[in-house]
């Protein structure tokens, strides 16, 4: 089969095990800047084209599409799908998982476990929106904040109140939950392809810190994880939309909880904790969804 897989840098490690597992089960592999893709849109048929030559042929797409160029990127993405091509994740899923927001939403209609979360505009109803998850400790977060980026914790009523307003003088989107003060500072990373979690792990945040991101400084190690986690982060993927997910959860005494799910997940942590062949799983899943869909290559131009 021929892959093509949209990343911004072809020597990251995640996108570089992903060339390797592509060509290691046989298939031909190119990886594409998205942002150098440019497309033709038109009622007789969708084109793309990448640094002067033509994309066509290809069988399927994964995306590693960065937060920074989600609009673009996803865009780039429809093309590809638009034009018969199979992909694990569509551009609508990764935008939806890329906002913190409507993925919150999205979650909790469909039932599954998150820390109780507020989100307001008017500066008049602050003291009220903090009232309905009740006291301090609170997490505060940017909508659209990755690698835990734009997330703090106050303390004190007066630093959530403080928060809110620096972040809305700045005109930024943010979320306010709740913190899980039992997880001590740890969570789950579950790897979820297709419709089973090949790996997981967990992550612990430094001394001093309540963030357990690896870019942090947190440390990680394989975990098993339970019935109820293992489903809970299948269906969080799922209502989504997402055919490959990082799905971080936390521990609690009313059981898992969903912190975020990423659209595009790193697989240096988890394969080096778990040593499982995360890249090749995805390549695998991905093959048989192109098997099962043919690929309808739709007039290139």
């Amino acid at each position: 089969m021929k892959f093509a897989i949209l990343s911004r840098n072809s020597k990251l490690y995640s996108t570089r095990r992903l060339v390797e597992a592509a060509r290691g089960q046989g298939h031909s592999v190119r990886v594409l800047d998205p942002l150098r893709c440019y497309m033709r849109i038109a009622n007789d048929g969708f084109g793309m084209r990448y640094k002067g030559g033509r994309i066509s042929g290809y069988d399927a797409v994964i995306p590693r599409i960065g937060a920074s160029v989600t609009r673009y990127g996803c865009a780039v993405l429809r093309q590809f799908q638009l034009m018969g091509t199979a992909t694990p994740s569509d551009a609508e899923a990764i935008a939806r998982a890329r906002d913190k927001l409507r993925c919150h939403q999205l979650l909790a209609a469909e039932g599954i476990g998150l820390p109780d979360t507020v989100f307001g505009d008017n500066p008049d109803d602050t003291a009220d929106l903090l009232a309905l998850l009740g006291p301090p400790p609170h997490v505060i977060k940017l909508n659209e904040g990755t690698q835990g980026a734009g997330v703090m914790l106050t303390e004190k009523p007066s630093a959530s109140r403080g928060a809110v307003e620096t972040l809305r003088g700045l005109y930024a989107n943010f979320l306010v939950q709740e913190f899980i003060a039992e997880a001590r500072g740890a969570d789950l990373r579950c790897f979820v392809v297709g419709d089973r979690v090949v790996a997981a792990m967990r992550r612990q945040a430094p001394k001093g810190e309540f963030r357990s991101n690896l870019h942090r400084g947190g440390t990680a190690k394989p975990v098993r994880i339970t019935r109820a986690e293992t489903a809970t982060a299948v269906r969080a993927a799922r209502a989504l939309g997402l055919g490959v997910a990082g799905v971080d959860m936390l521990r609690s005494k009313r059981g898992p909880l969903v912190l975020e799910v990423n659209s595009s997940p790193g697989l240096e942590g988890i394969e080096a904790a778990t040593g499982v062949d995360v890249a090749g799983c995805i390549v695998s899943h991905v093959v048989g969804l192109a098997q099962s869909r043919g690929n309808e290559d739709r007039t290139p131009i």
